[in-house]
C-alpha cells in the first residue's frame, strides 16, 4: 500500500515481470477497457493510472505482457470496489452537503462541490501517505474533508505528502531516505503543492489500499483541522484550531531538543 506507479513499475522490472518502460508506455497509450472508475482520468502520461493499481498479492509470469499485467491490477480494483462502495459515495455526498450547508454555503455551491469517485481515490491516496497506522486513517481523512468542505476558512490542505510527490519523493541521494521539506519547498509553485495551491490536487499521489479507500468514503466525524506527527508514539496529534495545533507542534519540537 502506498507505492507510486513508478515504484510498482520498478518492482515489476526487478522481479523480471516487465520492463518499467514498457509498463509506462502501455499505461499511457495502450488499449485498456472502459473501466467505470477511470472516468475523469486523462491518458497519455506514463503515470496516468496512479491510484488505481490496487495493492495486493499477485502472481505474474516472467517476461509478461504489460497490458496483461496492468489489466490484472485494474480488474482487481474493479472487483474490490463493489456496488456498496458506489452507494457509500452517495451517502458521503449527502453528509458533506449537510456540513457545507450548516457552514453557510449556498445550495448551488454545495451541488457543484459534490465529490466524485476520482476525488475519493485522490483523497485515499493522501490518507495512505499521511497516516501512521490504519486506526488513525479515519481521523486523517476527516481533516482533509473538514478543510475541503470549509474552503472559505481553510483554502489550503497543507499536506506534506503531496509536495513530496511533486518532488519525486524528495530523496536524499546519499542516504536514500526522504529529506525534510524546506521553506523553499513549501513556497514552490506546483499543482501538487497544497501549501500554495488551493483545494484538491490534480490526481492521486499513491496507490491506496482498501483501508485508505474505506477511510476516504467514511471519515470520522470530527472538528479536527490540523495534525502533527508525534515521534514518541508513532502516531499523530490532532487539533481543532491553530492555537491547539501550535501547542502540539511546540511539544513535538521539544521532543527533538531533548
Amino acid at each position: 500500500e502506498g507505492y507510486t506507479c513508478a515504484q510498482i513499475f520498478a518492482l515489476l522490472e526487478e522481479k523480471g515481470v516487465c520492463k518499467a518502460a514498457d509498463l509506462e508506455a502501455y499505461a499511457a497509450e495502450g488499449e485498456i477497457k472502459d473501466y467505470w472508475f477511470l472516468e475523469g482520468v486523462e491518458r497519455g502520461h506514463k503515470y496516468c493510472l496512479e491510484g488505481y493499481l490496487f495493492p495486493d498479492t499477485y502472481k505474474f509470469y516472467t517476461n509478461d505482457k504489460p497490458g496483461r499485467v496492468l489489466t490484472k491490477f485494474l480488474d482487481n480494483f474493479e472487483y474490490r470496489f463493489t456496488d456498496i462502495m458506489k452507494e457509500k459515495l452517495d451517502v458521503l455526498n449527502a453528509r458533506m452537503g449537510k456540513v457545507m450547508t450548516k457552514l453557510g454555503y449556498p445550495a448551488d455551491y454545495v451541488e457543484s462541490h459534490k465529490f466524485t469517485m476520482r476525488d475519493i481515490v485522490i483523497i485515499a491516496s493522501m490518507v495512505e501517505k499521511e497516516t501512521a497506522n490504519d486506526a488513525e486513517s479515519y481521523d486523517v481523512s476527516s481533516v482533509i474533508y473538514n478543510r475541503l468542505t470549509n474552503a472559505r476558512d481553510y483554502p489550503y490542505l497543507n499536506i506534506d505528502a503531496t509536495l513530496i510527490y511533486a518532488l519525486d519523493g524528495n530523496i536524499d541521494p546519499e542516504t536514500g531516505k526522504t529529506k525534510p521539506l524546506t521553506s523553499t519547498d513549501l513556497r514552490m509553485e506546483h499543482p501538487y503543492n497544497t501549501y500554495t495551491q488551493k483545494g484538491m490536487v490534480p490526481g492521486p499521489i499513491s496507490n491506496p489500499g482498501r483501508n485508505s479507500l474505506d477511510a476516504a468514503l467514511d471519515p470520522n466525524e470530527t472538528n479536527y483541522y490540523f495534525y502533527v506527527f508525534n515521534p514518541n508514539t508513532g502516531v499523530h496529534l490532532f487539533a481543532k484550531n491553530a492555537t491547539e495545533h501550535q501547542k502540539n507542534v511546540d511539544y513535538v519540537r521539544s521532543l527533538d531538543k531533548n
